[in-house]
């Protein structure tokens, strides 16, 4: 019986413990993120149109696509959800999270698609640019053009030289 009670009195000073660390924890919003994705405000919204890729065969393929961005827990995660659609059928269907890095102007995009891969790419705000590289040989750079379009290129890196192989151009819708 004795020890019946020294156990339960152990279990209680650690479920104790264990309470007084959680309740002690912040859950205040976050400024200094807020204010890391802050430049990447033009995004948000609902966006439409047109684009094209180069298959490995080099046929370019265009597609329709939408992306509807909008920001999480309090302006410290954005998400943006894209659709692409070629002849009715989805081509592409990807959800991404981009939070602050530990740097100013540096973000930590994780990208998940719809075949089940993910990963978690270091991207950057440059020259009004968000530039992110799943590789060292591929880069994806968004900005906003003249027109207030979302424009977004995908290039390779063949020694030096980049090559694009993806295109897209959205307007914005909501």
């Amino acid at each position: 019986m004795k020890i019946f009670f020294k156990i339960m009195l152990i279990v209680s000073l650690v479920a104790s413990f264990q309470l007084q660390a959680w309740s002690q924890m912040s859950y205040a919003l976050n400024p200094e993120a807020q204010a890391k994705l802050a430049s990447l405000s033009f995004l948000e919204g609902t966006w439409k149109g047109t684009g094209w890729m180069m298959g490995e065969n080099r046929v370019k393929m265009t597609f329709e696509q939408e992306e509807r961005v909008q920001f999480q827990l309090s302006g410290t995660v954005l998400q943006i959800e894209g659709k692409g659609r070629a002849d009715g059928k989805t081509v592409h269907h990807a959800l991404a999270m981009i939070q602050s890095g530990t740097e100013d102007g540096k973000f930590e995009f994780t990208s998940f698609l719809q075949n089940g891969l993910r990963g978690t790419y270091p991207a950057r705000w440059e020259n009004n640019q968000l530039i992110w590289q799943p590789t060292e040989q591929v880069r994806y750079v968004i900005k906003l053009n003249d027109q207030g379009q979302w424009f977004e290129v995908g290039e390779y890196d063949a020694g030096g030289t980049w090559y694009q192989f993806f295109e897209m151009t959205l307007d914005k819708v909501k």
